[in-house]
């Protein structure tokens, strides 16, 4: 799925049943439902969950919590918008 189409399928509200937890969670906080985008990456020890749930924490203003998810995704704490970490958060998964 290209990130296109993955941004089509979240305007329209229809759920790719093929994604994995992190773009699920994507899915799930780009249509308004932080607790459900958490749930989905919150038993996932990947490095990719983990760079979802520091977004996610991120996204909460909870930026200790989100440091803590960004080392352990193995990334830096962005400085640019959420809006612009959540497509290249997507575009990166999309492109594995």
């Amino acid at each position: 799925m290209s990130f296109e189409e993955f941004k089509t399928e979240v305007e329209a509200g229809r759920f790719p049943t093929d994604l994995g937890a992190p773009l699920q969670a994507l899915w799930h906080e780009a249509r308004g439902d932080w607790a459900r985008a958490h749930a989905c990456v919150q038993e996932d020890g990947s490095p990719s969950a983990s760079w979802v749930h520091a977004y996610l924490h991120r996204r909460e203003g909870d930026g200790g919590n989100a440091a803590y998810w960004y080392a352990r995704a193995g990334r830096p704490v962005p400085a640019g918008s959420l809006e612009t970490e959540w497509a290249a958060i997507a575009r990166a998964l999309l492109g594995k």
